[in-house]
């Protein structure tokens, strides 16, 4: 037996005859999508930070990123990031396989409780 296919929309239609028909929907491949990403030169100069905060609620996360001069008791927040829970898990998973190739690359391993990782107070 010949079934007869066609597609519909997402859907792959199968007649098998005999009043048995089968419906499958196609998995579309997802191709990349290009993003252009400006950056003004503000921006692209970057500000530096030597600590952070992480809060969150149920709908989403701030990162506080916050500069602390040495030797000083008072902080300023440089910038502060709000985003949604998925986009900080992702950030984390980044930022977590960015350490791992550092660490494999410089043979050094990040150790923030050491002395090398304190602000000093």
């Amino acid at each position: 037996m010949n079934p007869k296919k066609f597609k519909k929309g997402k859907h792959v239609y199968t007649d098998w005859g005999g009043g048995v028909k089968e419906v499958k929907k196609v998995n579309e491949e997802k191709q990349p999508k290009s993003i252009q990403i400006k950056l003004d030169e503000a921006t692209a100069m970057g500000q530096y930070a030597n600590m952070a905060s992480v809060t969150h609620s149920r709908e989403e996360f701030i990162l506080d990123f916050i500069f602390i001069p040495p030797g000083s008791k008072q902080a300023k927040v440089i910038s502060r990031i709000i985003t949604s829970p998925s986009h900080a898990k992702r950030l984390h998973l980044a930022l977590k396989d960015n350490i791992e190739k550092y660490e494999k690359k410089s043979g050094r391993k990040i150790d923030p409780s050491s002395e090398e990782g304190r602000i000093g107070f």
